[in-house]
């Protein structure tokens, strides 16, 4: 359970992170940052969501999509969402290619609506599995006295 606490803490902070750059107006450094920042919150949602599923529903998932297609199974994500979560995932492995600048250019115009969509992901997660955070020990009244 700490791991999982330790997981929505880093999406949380990149999330933030990521919603920060893509305030500051545009120059080709601050969209070089915001790719990069993108990268790392990509990387943390998706932990989150996996770690998530593993501990609360017992599903595992391997890889992003497989993760997001396990989110929407699950109910959590709906399925136009699911469909734009494998494209963010599409374009999020097309940043290694950043160097070429129109795929620079094609990535940073979609952050806004990627970032939206992890922060709306990451709210359902949360509030899916809220109950679970209040019961990391049992509570007193499923204790047996010996």
């Amino acid at each position: 359970m700490e791991r999982l606490r330790l997981k929505q803490k880093d999406a949380e902070k990149a999330l933030a992170s990521l919603e920060a750059v893509l305030k500051v107006p545009f120059s080709e450094i601050v969209r070089d940052a915001a790719i990069q920042r993108f990268e790392y919150t990509f990387e943390a949602f998706w932990k989150f969501a996996q770690e998530s599923l593993k501990v609360h529903e017992g599903r595992i998932c391997a890889s992003p999509k497989a993760c997001f297609r396990e989110l929407f199974s699950a109910g959590i994500l709906t399925e136009k969402e699911t469909e734009r979560c494998l494209i963010m995932t599409d374009k999020r492995n097309e940043t290694s290619h950043t160097y070429k600048e129109k795929v620079a250019k094609a990535i940073y115009k979609r952050l806004g609506g990627f970032c939206s969509l992890m922060k709306k992901g990451l709210a359902r997660v949360k509030k899916r599995y809220s109950v679970w955070r209040h019961y990391t020990v049992a509570p007193t009244f499923y204790r047996v006295k010996i």
